[in-house]
């Protein structure tokens, strides 16, 4: 796997990207969340969402409100943007097209709606609070045309990513416990689970590893994810069933933090840049 650092250099209006850049000049920048499909990556820079090439080159900045966006994902067709927003107060779900325009608002919860990507489908993949008798997160597909909600049965689950034929869903039990540490392995430590459609349980992958593993990515019957099992987060994958174990990134310093993966290249966020 070749990795490449993303650079952006932000302006007022405008930004440049440099992909691994050997003597370029850099600006204060701390870039997060990205999401890439295709040649395109987005991700979030002073609180509003930018728009850049894989590649590199001229940076485009897609949202100018007072509020956060983030947690952007790309529609599987490349179309549509799904991110969370605080436009009117509360973190709820918005959909917007790629290439820029309105967003238009999905949800109206007031439970910190986070999106976590999209179905095959084109649903709208978000975690929310809303409908839980408990406080704990719940994964939720909302259909960004008819607003129809299905409603997945399980509790506990945070992130999540179906395979090819959207029967089987990958998901993180547990969301985000609100500590930073490294080498977490209390009780609420995220870890992933496997179900499929008609199944009565889900079955967790690595019941043998306290630490965390979650971000969950599909690509050719292989499941990626993030992990600490080497002491810092780093890029891993599996078989379906949690066997054949692979590393495929070495950080040592901060870690990689939210990944997300289309087309076989994976972007995520490493202290405050993006690494392809």
């Amino acid at each position: 796997m070749i990795l490449a650092k993303l650079r952006p250099f932000l302006a007022l209006a405008a930004a440049t990207a440099a992909l691994a850049p050997t003597h370029a000049q850099t600006a204060p920048g701390y870039y997060r969340f990205p999401a890439i499909h295709g040649d395109t990556v987005v991700f979030t820079a002073e609180g509003d969402l930018w728009r850049v090439a894989a590649g590199g080159g001229l940076a485009q900045r897609l949202t100018t409100h007072a509020g956060q966006e983030t947690l952007a994902a790309i529609s599987p067709d490349g179309k549509l943007l799904a991110f969370s927003a605080q436009y009117e107060g509360p973190t709820e779900v918005y959909v917007m097209p790629l290439s820029g325009g309105l967003p238009v608002r999905l949800t109206y919860e007031g439970e910190n709606a986070q999106v976590r990507g999209w179905t095959p489908d084109g649903k709208v993949l978000y975690a929310t609070r809303h409908f839980a008798t408990l406080p704990d997160n719940q994964l939720v597909a909302l259909d960004p045309t008819t607003r129809r909600r299905t409603f997945l049965p399980l509790t506990q689950a945070d992130e999540g990513v179906y395979d090819d034929d959207g029967r089987t869903l990958f998901f993180t039990r547990y969301g985000f416990q609100g500590s930073h540490a490294k080498r977490y392995a209390g009780g609420t430590a995220q870890n992933l689970w496997r179900f499929t459609a008609g199944d009565k349980a889900a079955v967790q992958l690595f019941a043998d590893y306290r630490g965390q593993s979650h971000w969950p990515m599909w690509w050719q019957g292989r499941l990626y994810f993030a992990s600490e099992r080497d002491g810092t987060s780093n890029l891993w994958s599996s078989k379906p069933d949690g066997s054949d174990l692979r590393q495929h990134t070495h950080h040592a310093d901060f870690g990689l933090k939210r990944p997300m993966q289309q087309g076989g290249r994976i972007v995520y966020q490493n202290g405050a840049d993006i690494f392809l």
